[in-house]
């Protein structure tokens, strides 16, 4: 199975007993079905285009996300991200408004977010495809159990890297986090239904600030 799977060495070789588990096996072969039998996001070039934009080595921030985008041609790997072109949801708005009153800056208009990735921004959703016009289809199908290992890999063999957990869902997923070694902040989730709580966490100025104390280069949120 290792062989067959299609992701960032760096990524590859952490993630081998992942790979080589019986739960991994049956997730990989239910994803397979789908893409044969309907219409699945992100393409599967782009399953695993996080860890492929931003190696273990690299990564500097993390931001949990919980499963793509189900609409058509909206995900591309990333959490929060759509293809650039495609309108920005709600939430990613809501990101690009808190960025604009944080640090002063107007983020690009698209939705994209590629260029942070590559700037060491592991941009991790919780589950990693999803039927088209589903949400959530592809839940409790193993892909929680293989995000868990990687932000455990994380803890272990990494530190000082920020984690920002937006509402209960990423929070409770980032309960392994040594707080110790790395910097946790915690808010409301940026959709509509709770952005008056994500407001003015102020996550973009406390990370770099984290970052440049360790020096660590800041993320150019634009």
């Amino acid at each position: 199975m290792v062989r067959n799977v299609k992701i960032d060495p760096t990524w590859k070789a952490v993630l081998k007993p992942e790979f080589e588990k019986k739960y991994w096996e049956e997730l990989t072969e239910f994803v397979r079905q789908q893409y044969l039998s309907g219409k699945v996001y992100p393409h599967a070039k782009n399953i695993f285009r996080a860890f492929d934009l931003c190696p273990l080595d690299k990564v500097k921030v993390v931001i949990v996300g919980q499963d793509p985008y189900h609409g058509a041609r909206q995900a591309n790997g990333l959490s929060f991200a759509v293809n650039d072109g495609i309108p920005l949801p709600p939430s990613l708005k809501n990101i690009y408004k808190e960025i604009q009153n944080d640090l002063g800056i107007a983020p690009l208009p698209s939705g994209d977010l590629s260029r942070w990735a590559s700037q060491g921004v592991l941009m991790l959703n919780s589950v990693l495809t999803v039927l088209a016009g589903n949400p959530a289809s592809h839940k409790a199908k193993g892909w929680e159990t293989f995000t868990d290992a990687v932000i455990k890999i994380l803890n272990e063999k990494r530190q000082n890297i920020v984690y920002l957990l937006w509402g209960k869902y990423a929070q409770t997923k980032g309960e392994v986090i040594d707080r110790q070694k790395n910097l946790v902040l915690i808010s409301a989730h940026p959709s509509p239904y709770s952005v008056q709580l994500f407001y003015g966490n102020h996550h973009f100025s406390k990370c770099n600030k984290y970052l440049s104390q360790h020096n660590i280069k800041e993320i150019d949120w634009k």
